[in-house]
């Protein structure tokens, strides 16, 4: 069992940044895609972006492309998500996923999900 735990979020202004993190248990975390996903209230939980479990591909919704970056360091089991020029509609709990395999953008593919955590962008 992949256990995560997401952290960094918080309250940012707008066109400020964060940096979120999000650790896993030990074990095979080096073969498993990693994505982090969003979810505002009233809304369906949607992607964000996704890294292959070697760091190599990366993906990334339109609405963050060129914003974020979503990183991974697999010595530290952690996975980062690091989001500029942040606007009020980024606000939403943030969510780490993993899953063996490809990256997808589906979160019903995904097998293990974190707690999330909030950002809040304002104005």
């Amino acid at each position: 069992q992949v256990q995560l735990v997401e952290s960094g979020g918080g309250l940012v202004q707008a066109g400020g940044s964060l940096r979120l993190s999000c650790v896993a248990s030990e074990g095979a975390f080096s073969m498993y895609a990693m994505g982090w996903f969003r979810q505002a209230p009233g809304k369906e939980r949607e992607f964000v972006a996704g890294i292959h479990w070697s760091g190599a591909i990366r993906r990334y919704a339109g609405s963050v492309e060129g914003r974020f970056t979503i990183s991974r360091d697999n010595g530290k089991n952690t996975v980062y998500l690091q989001m500029n020029s942040l606007k009020l509609e980024d606000t939403a709990v943030y969510y780490c996923a993993s899953r063996r395999g490809m990256i997808v953008a589906g979160p019903n593919e995904y097998d293990y999900w974190g707690q999330g955590t909030q950002v809040t962008v304002s104005s």
